[in-house]
């Protein structure tokens, strides 16, 4: 019986859990779920016998490294934040982890000691980072294998809320953590494009957003995702003019967002207080020193919008200016925007949620130029049964079984970027519906 211990039973380990538990009896698995919050795990796990749920505090450390200690592989679906935790840990107790979060510096500190110790830890393999970059690397070394060389990359990815569900001014529903919605894109974005480096700060990220045609979908807008540079190297093509890796989003949620980060509410760094502080009030605070005058009109004229604009819809569709008291105690601007995007804009039971993404490549292949589309579009079934979920928590499932058969012999800090990784994993993910689709011209 091997054991597998996950951390974390939100939003993103639905399938997950599910593919570890249909393969749990043929595999001879047993899987330890664990989580703060038990109701949570159990609505997960249902009454599996190859499950147990664990009720943890996760700075808990005692408790946190037996569980460790007792298992054959752990995997990670906690905020960034905690992973460092879980990996110091694994590191100490030889075990390998397996996340789908970037690698962030506090871990890349410990890679010479997790070479040295032989094990596996794979970070960025789930969504975006993970099907990303196996899906660029499958074609990009296929390119290559026939002679072409690449000059331009050029990769999006976005969680979206299905068609048949978009049914409010935002075009969008929480179908991931909040927190990182709320904060996504906080550390600016850095690219290259035409042989020039280029770098936005939070503030500008959405000023001028640019859009693409998705074969079936239409036109949808894409800001540049935190910095690109980084993977030029893990790609290899270091010499490329272009290279950009962004976010898809439907173009009304980029106009609305670049409002918000206008306001200031996605500020985390100041609390105040929010008891007896109404929506309105707060509002009027974001754009002038006192709350008189009409909220609606000084909010529009702060931003150089009309009253009646669809920015001003947005707004007042999250409750900026509700009469309703906010009542969170001392809070940060993004904290209280956190709370209006998980209330307001919370997918409902049988809203469907929707993953898009496409690589576009240009190269040259005996004096010929060449430009490749390769799209993927995921459909969810429900608020719980989510495209996110499935396209996150699966290739972790994949990676899992693979190392557990003994299929993997890498060892180190990698992201998935390797054919023995790419190959076998895109290949069980088309059982899933999970597949690309490629045009050239």
């Amino acid at each position: 019986m091997k054991n597998i211990l996950l951390f974390g039973a939100g939003k993103s380990a639905t399938s997950l859990i599910d593919y570890l538990l249909t393969n749990a009896p043929k595999q001879k698995w047993h899987i330890t779920v664990a989580d703060h919050d038990m109701s949570l795990i159990k609505s997960k796990t249902g009454k599996s016998y190859y499950a147990t749920p664990e009720a943890l505090d996760i700075k808990d450390d005692t408790a946190r490294q037996a569980l460790i200690q007792a298992t054959d592989l752990v995997i990670s679906l906690l905020p960034p934040s905690l992973h460092i935790l879980v990996a110091r840990d694994c590191l100490a107790a030889k075990k390998n982890l397996l996340t789908a979060s970037y690698i962030d510096p506090e871990v890349r500190a410990l890679e010479n000691e997790i070479a040295q110790a032989g094990l596996l830890f794979m970070y960025e393999m789930g969504l975006d980072p993970g099907i990303d970059h196996m899906s660029a690397m499958k074609l990009i070394h296929s390119i290559e294998k026939k002679g072409g060389q690449i000059f331009s990359f050029k990769s999006y990815c976005g969680g979206l809320i299905s068609p048949d569900s978009n049914d409010n001014p935002w075009q969008y529903k929480v179908s991931w953590n909040a927190h990182n919605i709320v904060m996504a894109g906080a550390s600016g974005a850095t690219y290259k494009e035409k042989g020039k480096v280029k770098e936005l700060t939070h503030e500008h990220l959405f000023d001028h957003t640019k859009t693409i045609q998705v074969p079936g979908l239409g036109k949808l807008a894409f800001y540049p995702n935190r910095d690109s540079l980084g993977y030029m190297e893990a790609y290899k093509l270091g010499d490329l003019a272009t290279f950009m890796r962004a976010t898809l989003r439907y173009p009304d949620f980029c106009e609305g967002w670049n409002a918000v980060i206008k306001l200031g509410l996605t500020d985390d760094h100041h609390k105040f207080a929010t008891n007896d502080l109404t929506y309105t009030n707060w509002a009027s605070h974001l754009v002038s020193d006192t709350s008189s005058g009409n909220s609606e009109e000084n909010l529009a004229q702060f931003l150089g919008v009309s009253a009646k604009s669809k920015v001003i819809r947005q707004l007042k569709f999250l409750g900026l200016l509700s009469n309703d008291t906010i009542n969170l105690g001392e809070q940060t601007n993004a904290g209280i925007l956190q709370c209006l995007v998980e209330n307001k804009l919370k997918m409902e039971p049988a809203d469907k949620d929707m993953i898009v993404m496409m690589h576009e490549i240009e190269f040259e292949r005996r004096n010929m130029a060449t430009r490749m589309h390769s799209y993927m579009i995921s459909q969810g079934e429900d608020n719980i049964h989510t495209a996110m979920a499935k396209t996150v928590g699966l290739p972790l499932g994949i990676l899992a079984k693979m190392i557990l058969q003994d299929k993997v012999t890498l060892t180190g800090l990698q992201i998935p970027v390797m054919p023995e990784i790419y190959n076998p994993v895109l290949k069980e993910l088309e059982d899933y519906d999970i597949r690309f689709e490629e045009s050239f011209e």
